[in-house]
């Protein structure tokens, strides 16, 4: 068999090497470079250069203000000052920006009486009006929980803004939750007592100081020292100073409590003079007044303490959103504030920003517009806190001495189980009114420098 024969094969020519050609190897080293070292280049040497411009600002700064120092005299000098406040100002912006959000967490004190009132006390307090609440008891508060109430308050309209509406502690809730009586003359007077030492000998029987002091409250360990126990011997007069003390603790140290203080006002004591005109006065009022005016100074971002009764702002939360306490089993009371001294209490204690999103998801339907109608509630009020019951949807001013606040009932009226309308614009106190506070003026009768607003 005959094949053909196949071509011979030429060898390739062989390529003439190219001259300085760069290898693989040292185009890998130069892109890593190139990637890795002239950004951390870039990055610590333009902060050092930062540092350096800031210094150099800074010296500059420093010599212009010298200069103007030793030119410019006094107007130079002023001038300088101010400029100089305005650089700090600018600075302190710009460090309140770096700083993270945080939630304020605020204090606050309650100093309950501690001892439960003689039974030989009882008939001259339910004769005050104060025999209801004289039996509160105390319970651990939940400064997270106000704190975050706190951030819900309007101070134009005394109202919490919740998902659900608007919403308020009203008289209602003073009322039905210490059964003090709503209707009467204003609790106000003059706050600066002339003679306390005899103001205390005629009214308490005994005195903190000697005729020749002077002093303008008195304190909760005194007052517990010298009544808390009583001979089975005591006399009419004694039982009388002895309730009048109960009273003052009570006032100062559960109802209008100071936001960091262990001491009751003096101003209170010529009220109780006469234990039968005591209820005359419309201590509900004065109790939501002081309250008000704790919230409303609150809002501002620096206040660290609130004051007022607290016990009934946080009893009315857990009344209108149950949702908040994760204990929720104990029994009615009355006075309906005492719920939550009952073991367990309110159960465990979230933080600030957990009761903002539980406010937040639940208030909208979990919200109790009419929480006393509940039959289990309504079986226990007595029917005496009814008796003023048309003045809960009221709008008008609620005053104790020098505070005075406005009640919007009417911005409210689905508390009371009424249809809502669109309300009127809030009535607001004067500037002047708002806030005024009793330093500086000795002998001034408050009644009388309010009285435009207790005509109302």
């Amino acid at each position: 068999m005959w094949l053909p024969e196949a071509a011979p094969v030429l060898p390739l020519a062989e390529a003439a090497p190219v001259p300085n050609a760069p290898t693989v190897i040292g185009v890998l080293f130069f892109c890593l470079g190139t990637i890795i070292y002239d950004p951390l280049e870039s990055h610590f040497g333009g902060k050092e250069e930062k540092k350096k411009k800031k210094r150099r600002r800074r010296r500059k700064e420093g010599e212009e203000e010298e200069r103007k120092r030793r030119e410019g005299g006094g107007e130079g000098g002023r001038r300088l000052r101010e400029e100089k406040r305005n650089r700090e100002k600018k600075r302190e912006g710009k460090r309140r920006k770096k700083k993270k959000v945080s939630f304020r967490k605020l204090r606050g004190r309650v100093n309950g009486v501690g001892y439960s009132p003689d039974a030989r006390l009882i008939p001259y307090l339910e004769l005050a009006g104060f025999g209801s609440a004289a039996l509160t008891r105390t319970f651990d508060l939940r400064y997270d929980l106000i704190s975050a109430l706190v951030e819900r308050w309007r101070p134009e309209t005394h109202t919490f803004h919740l998902p659900c509406g608007e919403c308020t502690v009203t008289l209602e809730d003073v009322a039905l939750q210490f059964g003090l009586p709503i209707y009467g003359d204003a609790v106000t007077g003059v706050s600066a007592i002339a003679e306390p030492a005899v103001l205390c000998y005629s009214l308490l029987g005994a005195s903190p100081g000697d005729a020749e002091s002077s002093f303008s409250e008195l304190k909760f360990t005194w007052l517990k020292a010298n009544f808390q126990h009583l001979s089975d011997n005591a006399t009419e007069e004694e039982l009388l100073c002895a309730a009048r003390a109960y009273i003052m603790h009570i006032i100062g140290g559960v109802l209008m409590p100071n936001s960091n203080n262990n001491r009751v006002h003096l101003q209170y004591l010529p009220l109780l003079v006469d234990l039968r005109s005591v209820r005359s006065y419309s201590w509900g009022s004065a109790v939501l007044s002081m309250l008000y005016r704790e919230l409303c100074r609150t809002t501002d971002p620096d206040a660290v303490d609130i004051g007022g009764c607290l016990i009934l702002l946080q009893s009315w939360a857990l009344y209108r959103m149950p949702f908040l306490a994760s204990v929720t089993h104990q029994p009615y009371v009355y006075p309906l504030v005492n719920r939550w001294s009952i073991y367990p209490g309110i159960g465990r204690s979230y933080t600030v920003p957990i009761y903002h999103l539980m406010i937040e998801q639940h208030a909208e339907e979990g919200f109790i517009w009419t929480s006393y109608r509940r039959p289990k509630i309504a079986a226990i009020i007595p029917s005496s806190a009814y008796v003023d019951s048309h003045l809960w949807c009221t709008n008008a001013p609620i005053i104790c001495f020098n505070v005075v606040e406005w009640y919007h009932g009417n911005r409210v009226l689905r508390q009371f189980g009424c249809r809502q309308y669109i309300p009127d614009p809030p009535m607001q106190v004067e500037k002047k009114v708002h806030g005024k506070n009793k330093r500086g003026r000795h002998g001034q009768h408050w009644g009388v420098t309010h009285r435009r607003y207790i005509a109302v």
